[in-house]
């Protein structure tokens, strides 16, 4: 990490990364706000709660309760349930499968666990589990640990990583938000899994595209398996850790008054965080516990009604601006020119509605 990336953090370390939240990076990656604050470690709920616009995230306390005893009860007896799952869903038609659970060692340290990932990832051959293995991956030049669900070893060396979930599959079908969050979130894993293989001299094309999501079965704790292709997410999130590993470039080129220590008063921050700009959509408040505040400043603008009528605007910046287009009040620049065709376009069939 630059020297630029700390002086931002003032005095507080680093916060460190996970797979939620590395996930996360992929929902706005055209923002250089979040890139600047994930790159610099920032605490962001901490950050949002200090200038009093703090933010709705995590599970409700039943939804953790009940994902633990889901995945308890898949564990139970060297993961017997899961590994019937499993077979179907990866055809495990051999009868003996190897289980190695790293973390039951509650002393191991996470330096020691991911040693001893290596080493089982080294040597393992035909159908095994690899219960809490850990993995690393780099963060904007901090190594960050990542412990997936699961990783499971097909016949002939294939790996899969295995990730389970409390929301139910309900006649073959699952929320679609949450399907797709578990899908980058595993994707994650996939390009760990991957690098750490190529570390280790093996082919990291071993590592499927194909993530193992075991969930309950319609409206039982019974569990079923389905394949999950990842590509998408793991093209995404290739490209936006390449970002953060350049946004310290961005960091340097911030006045030496901008910093988000969480000693300075909320005014302080607020205007620091002005000097970053954000590209607030409202998917964000889905995705970023910063998103709060980033509405209330993207009040009045275009960019507030969503990726799509900022996008058809283009050029346009603010509401009033668009309004004033619309009919004909404002001569458009040359940029704004189509947008502004559009939105007297729609004025007047507007009109023609209302008329009628």
């Amino acid at each position: 990490m630059t020297p630029a990336l700390d002086r931002l953090r003032g005095g507080a370390p680093a916060k460190r990364h996970n797979a939620r939240t590395i996930a996360a990076l992929t929902a706005n990656p055209g923002c250089t706000r979040r890139a600047v604050l994930d790159a610099a470690g920032i605490d962001k709920p901490k950050l949002a709660q200090h200038i009093g616009f703090p933010g709705n995230f995590g599970q409700s306390r039943f939804a953790l309760a009940r994902g633990n005893g889901f995945e308890a009860m898949l564990k139970a007896d060297d993961c017997a349930l899961l590994l019937s799952v499993l077979r179907d869903a990866l055809g495990l038609d051999t009868p003996e499968v190897s289980y190695d659970d790293l973390g039951e060692d509650a002393d191991d340290t996470l330096r020691a666990r991911h040693g001893r990932t290596r080493k089982l990832l080294a040597a393992a051959a035909g159908a095994a589990l690899i219960d809490h293995p850990l993995l690393t991956l780099d963060v904007a030049g901090r190594q960050v640990f990542l412990e997936p669900d699961l990783i499971a070893f097909q016949v002939e060396g294939r790996l899969h990583v295995v990730e389970i979930k409390s929301f139910a599959i309900v006649d073959g079908q699952a929320d679609s938000a949450k399907v797709s969050a578990a899908a980058v979130q595993a994707a994650v894993y996939v390009l760990a899994l991957r690098r750490l293989l190529a570390e280790l001299g093996h082919d990291p094309s071993l590592v499927s595209h194909d993530a193992v999501l075991v969930c309950p079965r319609d409206f039982s704790l019974q569990p079923t398996a389905v394949l999950v292709d990842v590509r998408k997410q793991l093209s995404t999130l290739t490209r936006q850790l390449k970002r953060l590993a350049s946004v310290s470039d961005v960091a340097e080129a911030l006045p030496q008054s901008v910093s988000f220590d969480l000693s300075l008063p909320p005014a302080d921050l607020i205007a620091s965080l002005r000097h970053v700009e954000a590209r607030y959509a409202p998917e964000c408040l889905s995705a970023c516990e910063l998103a709060v505040h980033c509405r209330h400043e993207a009040a009045g603008t275009t960019a507030a009604l969503g990726r799509p009528v900022r996008d058809a605007l283009g050029g346009v910046d603010t509401v009033e601006e668009a309004l004033a287009l619309a009919a004909g009040a404002r001569t458009p620049t040359e940029e704004q020119v189509e947008a502004a065709a559009l939105l007297q376009a729609a004025a007047r069939l507007r009109a023609e509605v209302l008329g009628s």
